[in-house]
């Protein structure tokens, strides 16, 4: 077997059976047949960004990885990226909480959500059960980006995933614009925007 994370951009992966992948900026959710061919661009938070000459980009989503093969071995994604929901009691950890946000990626930027500056509020709310509810308010980079409900759902299924947390809600939103000043230093380090 093979790990998402040994996987470099351009290596080329072939799909062992038919997998809904996500076309990149658009969104529609398209199902590229068994035996196709593909070049990995990014590898970032268990999901997978490839270039298909028949579809163009694409992502596959970290629950779908086993459908890709690199030299005849399967691929996996290690670490626990796409683990099963928490189902500890009591109240979420906020440091938990944007950890598991900075391991959501822009299909296209190989900078997380929160050091690309998208990442607006983060409220959580202790629930009757003990349990906590999470709302998320975030932007994309560009209004017209149709990977945005993509996005927020990977962000809302992270969340579902950190124990305590029974309930969470990402909204997209426009105000303020984002603008290059919102990345942190860290971000721009990987942009080389300094």
């Amino acid at each position: 077997m093979v790990t998402v994370d040994s996987l470099r951009p351009a290596d080329i992966v072939i799909f062992a059976r038919d997998c809904a992948a996500t076309q990149i900026p658009y969104g529609n959710i398209i199902t590229v047949p068994k035996g196709t061919e593909a070049h990995v661009g990014q590898t970032l938070g268990g999901n997978v960004t490839l270039q298909i000459a028949a579809f163009g980009l694409v992502q596959v989503m970290h629950k779908d990885i086993s459908a890709l093969s690199k030299d005849g071995a399967m691929i996996i994604v290690a670490g626990g990226a796409g683990a099963t929901p928490a189902t500890e009691q009591g109240p979420a950890d906020e440091k938990q909480v944007w950890e598991e946000l900075k391991a959501c990626y822009d299909p296209e930027i190989p900078v997380n959500i929160v050091d690309l500056g998208l990442v607006y509020d983060v409220k959580l709310t202790t629930l009757p059960s003990g349990n906590s509810r999470v709302d998320v308010k975030m932007t994309l980079t560009a209004m017209g980006c149709g990977m945005g409900p993509v996005i927020a759902e990977q962000a809302r299924d992270r969340l579902l995933t950190v124990p305590g947390v029974a309930e969470a809600d990402v909204q997209i939103v426009w105000d303020p614009p984002w603008n290059q000043s919102m990345v942190t230093e860290a971000g721009k380090k990987r942009l080389g925007i300094w």
